[in-house]
């Protein structure tokens, strides 16, 4: 990782934390709307080539990121040019005000494309770590550590594969990696729904549990499928568990507000450049 890269994460004014956190997952498909199945095809064009409604879309996408502390976001473009080499996470943090963010481009095909993760966040984080997730490249993985008078809060966002095998690899890597933090969330377009084997193991290794079984994301103009999911530790009182809408995009954004227990707060961290891991290896 360049240099450069290392100050994804800006220092700007902070917003001072209280003890609620608000989080939300999104997969914004690049700014690109959809609003019926045959957009997949008749439309496909957009996801290659730039277009003025991208950002526009993502205008409206800024508009409701205000109210959050914490965003993790999904199938963002890093600066290529079918986002005219904008960078969809620097310019969602700018426009929306956050002090902090950071991109993870899993999938590097140059100037065509940058597929990435994203994570915006009021908070400064203390540390920050990506990691490539198991299976065919392209997939990875964003945790963020936020600084409490005890143990520290953890955040993971993540986009994880189509097939069910690549998944239960990548949860179970997950499962190993947080599953030891009391105060934890996992967050991300899982591309399961809850009666998959792969997410209930997930939730059989470690102390996290899905605060609502109603909030269905996919198709944002229809949605029938709930594959965007934000789990929570049973430290956290959870208060709140919503999906957005409108959509900008084929997924619906989900949110949820969540309590520290009393005798914990959260403290603005000191970041420190953030560390890319090793890639897990390749079974």
């Amino acid at each position: 990782m360049s240099s450069s890269d290392n100050q994804d994460v800006r220092d700007r004014t902070a917003v001072t934390p209280t003890r609620s956190l608000r989080l939300l997952s999104f997969n914004i498909q690049t700014g690109v709307e959809t609003q019926y199945y045959r957009d997949y095809i008749t439309k496909s064009w957009k996801h290659l080539l730039p277009i003025k409604e991208r950002v526009s879309n993502l205008n409206r996408v800024a508009g409701m990121l205000g109210e959050f502390d914490v965003v993790g976001l999904q199938e963002v473009d890093s600066g290529s040019l079918r986002s005219g080499f904008l960078d969809q996470t620097e310019y969602l943090a700018n426009r929306a005000d956050f002090p902090w963010w950071f991109r993870q481009v899993n999938r590097n095909i140059g100037k065509i494309a940058q597929h990435s993760n994203g994570v915006l966040s009021r908070i400064n984080p203390e540390r920050v770590e990506e990691h490539r997730l198991p299976g065919l490249p392209g997939r990875g993985a964003v945790v963020l550590e936020f600084r409490t008078n005890v143990e520290p809060l953890v955040v993971c966002v993540m986009h994880l594969a189509l097939g069910s095998r690549a998944r239960t690899r990548q949860l179970g890597y997950i499962s190993d990696l947080v599953a030891e933090h009391p105060y934890l969330v996992v967050m991300g377009d899982f591309n399961c729904g809850l009666d998959s084997p792969e997410l209930n193991q997930l939730i059989d290794k470690t102390h996290l549990s899905l605060p609502s079984t109603e909030l269905k994301t996919f198709p944002s103009w229809r949605p029938r499928h709930r594959f965007d999911h934000i789990l929570v530790s049973d430290r956290l009182k959870v208060t709140e568990a919503r999906v957005l809408e409108p959509s900008h995009s084929d997924h619906l954004p989900v949110s949820v507000r969540v309590d520290l227990p009393e005798n914990v707060s959260l403290q603005q961290g000191k970041c420190r450049p953030p560390t890319l891991l090793p890639e897990p290896h390749q079974a």
